[in-house]
């Protein structure tokens, strides 16, 4: 297997003799998760959907246990009542239980995207590398030798993998066709298709990889205007909930304090304010992240 399974209760050899037993259920989950296979290959799992269901339904059992019985325990050493105690151990056994699975089940497709970003992220450097070194006369061999020893991430990585498969006897058509297949990022697999047809044809690689990086170009400019036009809206949306709401908000109970005589903790309140404050903060920073052209832009 090329990648690890994060959050196992045990080491991955245990849990898939364990996961034996539950490979009827897994078999069964499967069905709510109708891409997992394909993500499962794509983010470089080599594992049936079946077997990682069952995995994803072992680490809800180990976790939901784990949890009920030390929460339990520990409730009980409070003093706690023991309904009381069983509730709430029960309740956040079933909380972390039931995350681990949904995160376990979700897993590969976020893999797949992180691998995504980190492919795209260095693919316009690396077809211009592509485009000088043909654009020189240097042959599309050696080029891929270059790149599979210089510092573009995971793409060179792959470059290694078609080079060891030219050098046992494949085609470069042939060794590229492999990976393009096994590569979860659909620009990659776009430019690879038409330097596959490219070979197969006889045209000139260059005038391919020139037409290549224009497009890529264009892309780009596109990409980044319509970034642009996304900003508004949100520094609209950060200037409503970050500023004028909460000092509108804290203006308004004052008043209302003054008016009905209400008790207001103003030190709890203005903490409360804060604590909102930091996680909207946290989560408009993702958003903006998520709206970022990322990868090939």
């Amino acid at each position: 297997m090329k990648n690890k399974i994060p959050f196992l209760p045990l080491p991955y050899k245990m849990v898939r003799k364990i996961t034996d037993y539950f490979l009827g259920l897994g078999e069964n989950l499967t069905n709510m998760f109708p891409s997992l296979e394909y993500d499962l290959e794509q983010s470089g799992f080599e594992i049936s959907p079946r077997r990682w269901m069952s995995i994803a339904l072992f680490a809800f059992i180990s976790y939901f246990i784990l949890i009920f019985v030390i929460l339990f325990m520990v409730t009980l050493a409070a003093r706690i009542e023991i309904q009381r105690a069983l509730s709430v151990s029960l309740l956040a056994g079933l909380g972390l239980g039931l995350g681990s699975f949904l995160f376990l089940s979700f897993y590969p497709k976020l893999s797949a995207q992180k691998r995504v970003n980190r492919i795209e992220k260095s693919l316009p450097f690396m077809l211009h590398h592509i485009l000088i070194q043909v654009r020189s006369g240097v042959p599309l061999y050696d080029t891929l030798v270059s790149i599979a020893q210089s510092d573009y991430g995971l793409l060179s990585k792959e470059m290694r993998r078609v080079v060891n498969e030219i050098n046992t006897g494949k085609s470069e058509a042939e060794a590229l066709e492999r990976i393009t297949r096994e590569t979860p990022s659909l620009f990659f697999r776009r430019v690879m298709w038409q330097m596959i047809n490219a070979l197969k044809s006889g045209a000139d690689i260059g005038t391919t990889m020139k037409e290549i990086v224009e497009n890529l170009a264009v892309e780009e400019r596109v990409a980044i205007k319509k970034y642009g036009a996304q900003l508004n809206p949100l520094a609209l949306m950060y200037m409503l909930f970050a500023i004028i709401f909460p000092t509108l908000g804290i203006t308004f109970l004052l008043v209302l304090a003054s008016f009905t005589g209400i008790a207001i903790n103003l030190e709890l309140v203005l903490f409360g304010i804060i604590g909102v404050l930091i996680l909207f903060q946290f989560m408009f920073i993702g958003l903006i992240k998520s709206r970022r052209p990322v990868g090939i832009y």
